[in-house]
């Protein structure tokens, strides 16, 4: 299937969002709200629930289902205070050792005035660093879009799955297209250039499992979600925090390195 194809499916209307992905994977979700610094933001949901018999830490990207829902979400794109609620729910998941679920689907982080002057970018630089160093089990999964530094500050994690259909990319098509060629019409091209589909990034390593879509049966794939985070954190659960730490560290150190052995 050729990389724009992938893009329209992501980016689809009925596609199944972060809070459906909570409802059917978790039980007794209890959502949690506010950075303790300026407020709530809708387009990021954080909370703590059950997977199986597991206590964990839920954080997800909302895009909304409806007009009115995703002008409340802001379409998943957030602010500031959404990263650092996020950041803050990931701090208690460490205090009481709970593993952290991320669930990503953004276009890329909200670019406005008050955005930008509460912090944006210092908002999603601090996630990536406080994230390398958290002492409990982190997998971010990409269920939608994933779009440059907004999708990155959930992405920083032990290990980053993404479903079959879904994006993952510094830039949009669109936004390649019109800074490299300035011609929006060869948006098709850019995106096969980008490399953004879950079988290029599996071949590069920059993610470490496909998620099979079941020709979008998503019953199937919450059920196979739900069973391979299991038993993921259960193996995570026997490792000490330095070797966490450090894997999830070197995880990340080898990107873009050449493997002179091969």
């Amino acid at each position: 299937m050729e990389a724009y194809k992938r893009v329209t499916l992501a980016r689809k209307k009925t596609r199944p969002t972060g809070q459906d992905f909570i409802n059917n994977i978790f039980t007794d979700f209890i959502e949690l709200h506010g950075d303790r610094c300026f407020g709530d933001d809708p387009a990021v949901i954080t909370g703590i629930g059950y997977l199986l018999d597991m206590p964990v830490t839920i954080i997800a990207q909302e895009r909304g289902k409806n007009t009115k829902s995703r002008i409340k979400r802001n379409f998943g794109s957030a602010h500031p205070e959404g990263y650092r609620k996020a950041l803050r729910q990931m701090h208690l998941a460490e205090k009481f050792n709970r593993p952290i679920v991320c669930l990503i689907d953004t276009s890329g982080a909200f670019c406005g005035i008050g955005a930008e002057e509460r912090g944006q970018g210092h908002a999603i630089a601090q996630n990536l660093m406080e994230m390398m160093s958290l002492k409990v089990p982190v997998i971010s999964i990409i269920i939608g879009e994933g779009g440059s530094g907004g999708a990155l500050a959930l992405g920083v994690a032990d290990e980053v799955w993404m479903l079959e259909n879904a994006i993952y990319s510094v830039i949009s098509p669109e936004g390649c297209a019109s800074i490299l060629w300035k011609d929006s019409s060869k948006t098709k091209e850019a995106a096969n250039c980008l490399k953004l589909t879950a079988q290029d990034l599996l071949e590069l390593e920059v993610i470490d499992k496909i998620i099979s879509e079941n020709h979008r049966d998503f019953k199937n794939v919450y059920r196979e979600l739900k069973l391979n985070l299991y038993k993921r954190f259960r193996k995570s659960q026997i490792l000490s925090p330095e070797i966490l730490t450090q894997t999830r560290y070197n995880r990340f150190r080898k990107f873009g390195a050449l493997d002179i052995t091969k």
